[in-house]
């Protein structure tokens, strides 16, 4: 299976649906909270959120809900990548809760060879993420740095061979 894409390999409208999707559990959102330091109760004290919210219920934190969609679409995005150039919007458009699985997809909005090295070119995406029932929960586009065919290493470096 290819890790990621060379610029010649993203055609404007061409749409990849990431595999697998990710089951968030409470244990995670909170780990998740705790690294980035995020104390908000909404996503830890379920009695909380029960009585503060119109949820009823502790959410999953956005950033976590973000970091998932950006990661599974690195196999079919920026696997490649040279760089992740900027994240133009990100839009957090519905909740999701503990127990909630996430799917996403990527949608290749331009694809333009580099104005200063031709070795390689940007490409632009968007990508949204889904709840198992089809809702969507997150939506960013982003700029990608990506290596032209032959430009780019044609194997990964570093990965050793076995030693038979």
């Amino acid at each position: 299976m290819q890790f990621g894409r060379y610029l010649e390999e993203f055609t404007v409208g061409d749409v990849y649906k990431h595999w697998p999707g990710k089951t968030i559990t409470q244990a995670e959102d909170i780990l998740f909270c705790a690294i980035t330091q995020n104390q908000h109760p909404l996503h830890s004290d379920d009695n909380y959120a029960a009585a503060a919210t119109p949820h009823g219920k502790a959410m999953v934190v956005g950033n976590l809900v973000y970091s998932i969609v950006l990661g599974q679409s690195v196999p079919d995005v920026s696997g490649r990548a040279i760089a992740n150039l900027e994240i133009e919007s990100l839009k957090h458009a519905n909740p999701t809760f503990h127990g909630d699985t996430i799917y996403s997809e990527t949608e290749v909005l331009e694809v333009r060879e580099s104005r200063s090295k031709p070795d390689r070119g940007i490409v632009s995406v968007r990508t949204i993420g889904y709840k198992q029932d089809g809702t969507v929960v997150c939506e960013f586009t982003r700029k990608v740095l990506i290596p032209k065919r032959g430009d780019g290493p044609e194997s990964f470096p570093g990965r050793p061979e076995p030693k038979v």
